[in-house]
């Protein structure tokens, strides 16, 4: 399997109900639209490195329950090689989202028992991939990947979007650390100092800020990138699509500022339409972005 980027973690199904307002206690309100669609940081990011035309793969869990056929198919449908998804019995994570017009959010997610993989529950021998993506939640198939990903010199970024176990062992072991400023403010606070310790674990570390666009350091350089300006209704899988974005350009081999900018015009592109997956952009439309930028 020769690819582009290897996109190892979570899968889910969105549920997006858009509303006028979030709903305060004992309130029952009518969404005003809805969107059922594949969901989850690598499975988003292996669409749109697919979309932006390269080769990607997904590894990971589905279900064998409704939730779990559709994403799949998704996926086909996208381009993204499925062969190293596991499919079983326990249930296709769900996840809630409650979208106001403002493109804020609110997220139940919903796991039952689905247990993360094993170590072993995924033949890794036969990828051949310019970048690995992690995004945490599958820290037992991940930390063994990564080890050997090490000793090929092939790059690595971690997609950390909150502090938790996975994130946790994966952060200091990659080369690209592209964090939230949710996961930085949990882990030092607030994202100066965030971005202070967090360049003593990794080598480059970024961490993106919404509509205020990102900061970054790499050694003993650093700097910031404001967000690309667009009309944000949704900004569900902006992140995932950023991440995506990330490792299709560092595969790429493009400077960094290049890469920092292919990145940051699809997480942008991906708030202007609702729901994470229908907001992934097409080449075409991020190539025009990008253009007029310039």
């Amino acid at each position: 399997m020769n690819i582009d980027v290897l996109c190892v973690g979570h899968a889910s199904y969105d549920l997006v109900f858009s509303v006028d307002h979030h709903p305060t206690a004992d309130e029952k309100i009518v969404a005003e639209d809805f969107l059922g669609c594949g969901g989850g940081p690598t499975a988003n990011a292996a669409v749109t490195v697919a979309r932006l035309g390269f080769k990607s793969a997904f590894a990971g869990y589905l279900g064998q329950d409704i939730y779990g056929e559709k994403h799949y198919q998704e996926l086909l449908e996208s381009g993204v090689n499925t062969s190293l998804i596991v499919r079983g019995t326990s249930p296709t994570p769900l996840s809630t989202i409650i979208v106001k017009p403002n493109g804020n959010r609110a997220l139940i997610n919903y796991k039952g028992k689905t247990q993360t993989l094993p170590c072993q529950a995924i033949d890794f021998s036969s990828v051949r991939a310019k970048v690995v993506l992690f995004d945490g939640h599958e820290p037992h198939i991940s930390l063994p990947l990564l080890k050997q990903l090490q000793q090929q010199s092939i790059p690595t970024v971690l997609d950390a979007g909150s502090v938790h176990e996975g994130t946790a062992a994966l952060m200091s072991e990659v080369d690209y650390l592209v964090c939230s400023e949710k996961f930085a403010v949990q882990f030092a606070g607030n994202v100066v100092t965030a971005l202070a310790r967090l360049a003593q674990l990794s080598k480059t570390v970024v961490i993106t800020l919404g509509e205020r666009g990102l900061t970054w350091q790499r050694g003993q350089d650093s700097g910031n990138l404001p967000a690309f300006k667009v009309n944000a209704i949704d900004t569900t899988g902006a992140g995932d699509a950023f991440h995506g974005a990330f490792a299709a350009a560092v595969a790429s081999e493009l400077t960094w500022n290049e890469v920092l900018h292919y990145a940051s015009a699809a997480g942008a592109l991906c708030c202007t339409k609702i729901g994470a997956r229908t907001g992934i952009p097409s080449m075409l439309e991020h190539k025009i972005l990008l253009n007029t930028s310039l």
